[in-house]
């Protein structure tokens, strides 16, 4: 692809090795602490170091070391904090999961396979960084990526149950003992298609037909496209009994418009949508009727479908404002903690201020996203920096709103914390997307050259 956007201008007060130096220790602070976090964890359950920690470190720094490289020379002028953020918190996801490891020995050891999954991750992170010198181009392909994101959402629900489904939900794609989530790639892919469509369309979405208690709605025929997006989102409902990937893409298709039209009755208009979706949903299917029943009230399911949640509330009571410390809870009292309810196992071991903590962590990396569409110049890049910023904010609300019985479970899981290899590699792509598009934002404009005036060019004698 063509090389990188020139047209940004450089952030005050910053220079390249000035980012270089505040990147390199945030990353070696983030490393620190998640080598620190694995010896409390050995300590306080075992008594003693494990001789595979040596091996982890050097890994784990190799990789952020080269993730670090890369970004600097490639992305020079990219925000320093994106990498730091999604280092500690994938360190202290691994973490986690060999803390889980150890306390239930007889569900295999996780944590390497993790630790394989990232480096995967940060491989398409040094692939994306490689490959998209310039985030402008991938409008061209918008409606491709459209096309790939739907045929990947589709693929599981056409597959047999043998092949898709886990947990009642047909997300999968299962082959000789291979697994992927298709739908994680999926988000990516119509994000960009978002942005590419809403740029084009804007200012037809924008017109607004008549008022409504101070609201400007838009034109019947304009609510085309969130119509269709509801259409979908309701599909996936159906086909997959996915609540979690259906309310993802509706609440991110939304949140973009509204950005892209800054007209606030797209949101009303994706309100009301989503509550007659939900309503159908309740009314139709059993799953969706007894995830809410759950919700409303764990514990009188606590002998069967509330469980889950019932304990998860114990653990976050059990945490307490310090917390148990590494090592020191019971987190695996909870089912399927290291993917679904791993926001509960750090409540329970790190306390509400480790948990506050851990969220800020995400606040940042949220925050530095939208930070980037706000100073990027071209429209289709702000556009997609707030969508991708979104989509990892909106995920975490969701799936931390399941696990403090504020929402009903959704089957999402935690963006870089929870065990899984297609969320873990999925949001590495969506975070390299982040850095190039923050490497144009603040990349010094070209200077700009006066054109010659023909009086002034030389004279060439031209021979036959």
């Amino acid at each position: 692809m063509a090389g990188p956007s020139t047209e940004a201008r450089v952030a005050p007060g910053t220079t390249v090795p000035t980012r270089r130096g505040t990147e390199a220790l945030l990353l070696a602070f983030a490393v620190a602490v998640t080598l620190a976090a694995q010896c409390i964890v050995d300590l306080t359950v075992t008594g003693s170091l494990r001789a595979e920690l040596a091996t982890f470190g050097i890994w784990f720094t190799a990789l952020w070391t080269a993730a670090h490289l890369v970004v600097r020379k490639f992305a020079p002028y990219a925000d320093p904090l994106l990498l730091p953020c999604v280092a500690v918190l994938t360190g202290l996801g691994l973490v986690m999961i060999h803390r889980l490891d150890i306390a239930d020995p007889e569900a295999g050891a996780d944590a390497p396979v993790q630790l394989l999954w990232a480096t995967v991750g940060l491989a398409l992170f040094i692939a994306v960084l490689l490959v998209v010198r310039d985030h402008r181009l991938l409008s061209r392909y918008a409606y491709i990526l459209m096309l790939v994101g739907l045929v990947l959402l589709a693929i599981p629900a056409v597959l047999p149950a043998s092949m898709s489904e886990v947990y009642g939900a047909k997300i999968w794609i299962r082959v000789a003992g291979f697994s992927i989530q298709p739908g994680e790639f999926a988000k990516i892919a119509l994000i960009v298609f978002f942005a590419a469509y809403l740029v084009d369309k804007r200012d037809v979405l924008a017109l607004a037909s008549r008022k409504v208690m101070g609201l400007e709605f838009p034109r019947g025929r304009d609510l085309g496209p969130v119509l269709v997006v509801w259409v979908v989102s309701i599909l996936v409902l159906v086909f997959e009994r996915d609540l979690g990937s259906s309310l993802l893409l509706f609440g991110i298709f939304v949140a973009m418009i509204y950005v892209a039209t800054e007209r606030a009755s797209w949101v009303v208009i994706g309100l009301v949508l989503f509550a007659g979706g939900a309503t159908i949903a309740y009314r139709a299917f059993g799953h969706v009727q007894a995830r809410v029943d759950t919700w409303l009230d764990p514990f009188a399911y606590y002998d069967g479908a509330g469980y889950q949640v019932a304990q998860s509330l114990f653990g976050l009571g059990t945490g307490g404002l310090f917390g148990a410390g590494l090592g020191g809870g019971r987190p695996d009292a909870v089912p399927i903690a290291k993917s679904d309810f791993i926001g509960s196992a750090i409540g329970e071991e790190l306390g509400l201020f480790g948990f506050a903590a851990v969220i800020l962590v995400y606040l940042i990396l949220v925050e530095r996203g939208l930070r980037t569409s706000l100073i990027v110049r071209d429209p289709f890049g702000k556009l997609l920096a707030a969508g991708l910023s979104f989509a990892v904010a909106w995920q975490l609300f969701v799936v931390l709103g399941g696990v403090t019985g504020l929402l009903p479970l959704t089957g999402l899981t935690t963006p870089f914390l929870a065990y899984g290899g297609s969320s873990l590699v999925a949001n590495f792509g969506l975070v390299a997307l982040l850095v190039r598009i923050s490497d144009a934002a603040r990349r010094p404009a070209a200077p700009h050259v006066a054109p010659q005036r023909l009086t002034d060019a030389p004279t060439e004698v031209v021979t036959p």
